[in-house]
């Protein structure tokens, strides 16, 4: 937790409270779903929490707004960010159903109304969404694919509606094929050794009716 506060200096006391939260509520959950590795589960904050928030770090997102995660697995990035933008729409989506349910019991303890989850898979989701958020679940060529007509119009952000994607280490070849592609280095802000490979990549992506 020591680590949300002083990066994020600013959160309230119930978003503290939230945060703080997480430990015990992932430890309960993990030891009867395994969403967290087991050896990830004691650094929680630094590996999954934190890191989720490094999008945050990337584009604040603005209230209204939709975000769609893909591939949420026990919740990251997307539980993070609601806690942190409250005042915006998450919906977060995985193949696999017990991962949702951890999700949703998850949202429902943090009392997290910004929240909807589904068992899904991400070519069927429905809707326009401002930024679609992962971590690392495919290459970007098959996400990109994923993520057909379900980008809003209207950009209102700093950053143009597209993919806000959490990737580490080289990804020159992959992203070969992205030539609008920003890399953003989470090392700029974040200081643990965690993120010296990290990045946060935002690709464009064209409304397509």
């Amino acid at each position: 937790m020591k680590q949300i506060v002083k990066y994020f200096p600013n959160i309230s006391d119930k978003q503290q409270f939230q945060f703080e939260e997480l430990e015990s509520l992932y430890k309960e959950w993990n030891s009867q779903i395994n969403v967290v590795s087991r050896k990830d589960i004691d650094e929680l904050y630094i590996r999954h929490v934190l890191h989720s928030l490094g999008i945050a770090k990337v584009q604040s997102f603005l209230p209204k707004s939709k975000v769609l995660d893909i591939g949420t697995g026990g919740g990251f990035p997307g539980i993070p960010l609601a806690i942190l933008f409250p005042d915006v729409e998450f919906y977060l989506v995985d193949s696999i159903g017990k991962k949702i349910k951890v999700v949703n019991e998850v949202a429902t303890a943090l009392e997290l109304k910004n929240v909807k989850a589904a068992h899904i898979r991400a070519e069927k989701v429905e809707g326009e969404f401002d930024f679609i958020v992962s971590r690392a679940v495919t290459k970007m060529d098959d996400f990109v694919k994923w993520t057909k007509k379900k980008i809003r119009k209207k950009s209102n952000h700093e950053l143009k509606n597209g993919i806000l994607y959490l990737k580490g280490g080289d990804l020159t070849e992959e992203l070969k094929n992205f030539p609008k592609a920003t890399i953003f280095e989470l090392s700029n802000y974040f200081t643990d050794a965690f993120y010296e490979t990290k990045k946060v990549v935002h690709i464009p992506l064209k409304y397509k009716p």
